[in-house]
């Protein structure tokens, strides 16, 4: 990323975590006990705060939003093309309603479901850039682990060290940040909670869980050492997305600057 990419985002997590980006793939458990059949929600947001739900696909030469540029799977080494899938949702957030993707996704084989999107750049007008989030949700079906650690040769990933699905709150998560197979040294990651129920019936988001004493609690910055590697503490059960900043090769889209992040999410589940 050009330094006034990472200057001005820098800047805008510092001056508030609120204004944090998430690309969401949302499911509510990733640790499936046998096939099913499970629903999908494709958001741009900010998981915590639900200040905005940005309209994914959003372009600034055009009132057409662009479509997803991929939506596939990989189980067992297996890749299949989901795209299909995806349906135009209005998604409701706290403030107001963005354009957003519905899909329903098939989980019946066991091991891990490695879910990837590939949105469309989306234009922050605020900053005049585009910003493009690489996305990736593990899902696991009856506990055998296949896939969750693979590398998968995207333009920028966090391949995870801790499976993705399987972490009590209170523990933690490690990962890499790569980009074109190489590690990210000391790449700037953002933290998020997703803070609200998700309404999959009504598409929208629900009330707020708990209250950040601070900004710098909304979207929480760590940094990877200088092999590209992170671990954070999990301190509460739930949908943690952790999005590596500017860790893509691409740089610029439709003559602007482009920041391409890598995400993943993960869930802690409660001990009871």
């Amino acid at each position: 990323m050009k330094k006034t990419i990472l200057s001005t985002v820098a800047a805008a997590v510092m001056a508030t975590g609120a204004f944090a980006h998430f690309q969401m793939l949302y499911t509510p458990n990733m640790a499936l006990k046998k096939g099913e059949k499970i629903e999908l929600r494709h958001v741009f947001t900010h998981p915590f705060a639900d200040e905005h739900t940005m309209d994914m696909g959003k372009q600034h030469d055009s009132k057409d939003f662009a479509p997803v540029e991929e939506f596939y799977v990989i189980n067992k080494g297996k890749k299949t093309d989901l795209k299909a899938s995806l349906k135009d949702i209005s998604f409701k957030g706290h403030h107001n309603s963005g354009h957003a993707y519905a899909s329903v996704y098939k989980a019946r084989r066991m091991g891990d479901h490695i879910l990837v999107m590939k949105p469309a750049p989306y234009f922050e007008a605020n900053e005049d850039i585009y910003i493009q989030q690489i996305t990736k949700t593990i899902v696991n079906v009856a506990g055998t682990p296949t896939d969750w650690d693979a590398e998968l040769g995207l333009k920028t990933e966090i391949v995870p060290l801790t499976k993705p699905y399987a972490i009590w709150e209170h523990g933690s998560f490690t990962g890499i940040v790569k980009s074109n197979g190489k590690v990210v040294p000391f790449a700037e990651i953002e933290v998020e909670y997703v803070n609200r129920d998700v309404d999959l019936k009504n598409n929208k988001m629900g009330s707020s869980r708990i209250e950040a004493p601070q900004d710098s609690f909304v979207t929480m910055g760590i940094k990877a050492n200088k092999d590209g590697e992170f671990t954070f503490s999990i301190p509460k059960a739930g949908f943690w997305g952790f999005c590596a900043l500017g860790s893509g090769p691409k740089k610029e889209y439709k003559g602007k600057e482009l920041s391409q992040d890598a995400v993943i999410w993960v869930e802690a589940k409660p001990i009871k």
